[in-house]
């Protein structure tokens, strides 16, 4: 990053996955304007064909500024087209690297951005070690048994009122040493006790919840009966795809389109 002088252009201001979003969008002018002059920015790519600048991450106890926008979530803006919403994932994350390493972890000297690429390096002349952005990838996986498709309510998903709210599909991060088809494996029978085949990758799609990267697989039922995961589930159920769905993940998340690739598969499997 560098100190911003008075560039012009759209300008992503941030405070985790809080979004400043006037007007439905991300707001547009000089530095001066905006009264960003002073502050570290990057340009990460390019906003109805203008630059779109990162700005540094801040606390509200840091900028009295920040305490008077408006935020809104990045969650909330999953509606927009994928070439937006994942430029807003690139600059949530890397401003999640660049404040989760201002030390060295080698030899904990202060780091700097770099300026030919998106990484931190070391200050310390005797090491100099460069770091780069931590992506932590996650299986998400669609099950089709038949003309039925595997849906899970997680513990986050409870209603105020007790009940089951949001079904979606199954997901888990990747371990050491681990294939995507293993960690597919492991995570639908550690959650359900169901064992799967036949699988195949489908899709991905960045996932700023800090840094994660959303890894998409179809896959077939091949045995077991449900059996769950309570720490992490509260319900699952085959659902025939013919029937009355639940509440399904919203538009724009790549769980609905595994949802929905499944749906047109199982339409070839009536019973």
């Amino acid at each position: 990053m560098k100190m911003i002088s008075n560039e012009t252009g759209y300008w992503l201001i941030h405070q985790a996955q809080q979004i400043y979003f006037p007007n439905h969008d991300l707001p547009f002018g000089s530095a001066e304007q905006l009264g960003l002059i002073g502050k570290q920015a990057t340009q990460i790519g390019e906003w109805h064909n203008a630059p779109l600048y990162l700005v540094q991450e801040e606390t509200t106890n840091k900028n009295t500024a920040n305490e008077q926008r408006e935020w809104t979530t990045l969650r909330a803006l999953l509606g927009l087209p994928k070439t937006q919403f994942y430029l807003l994932n690139r600059g949530i994350e890397l401003n999640h690297f660049f404040k989760t390493h201002q030390f060295c972890g080698k030899c904990g000297e202060k780091t700097a951005v770099t300026c030919d690429e998106w990484a931190v390096q070391c200050q310390n002349a005797a090491c100099h070690y460069r770091a780069y952005p931590v992506i932590c990838p996650s299986i998400i996986v669609a099950v089709r048994r038949h003309d039925e498709i595997l849906l899970a309510c997680h513990q986050r998903h409870i209603r105020s009122d007790g009940s089951a709210g949001l079904y979606t599909t199954l997901a888990g991060f990747v371990e050491v040493g681990e294939t995507f088809e293993q960690t597919v494996e492991r995570e639908v029978f550690e959650e359900t006790g169901i064992k799967v085949k036949n699988i195949r990758y489908f899709g991905s799609q960045p996932w700023a919840f800090p840094n994660s990267q959303m890894v998409g697989f179809l896959a077939d039922y091949d045995s077991g009966e449900i059996q769950l995961q309570e720490a992490e589930i509260v319900d699952a159920r085959w659902f025939k795809y013919n029937e009355p769905m639940p509440e399904l993940p919203p538009q724009g998340t790549i769980a609905l389109e595994l949802i929905k690739a499944t749906l047109k598969i199982c339409e070839q499997f009536p019973n």
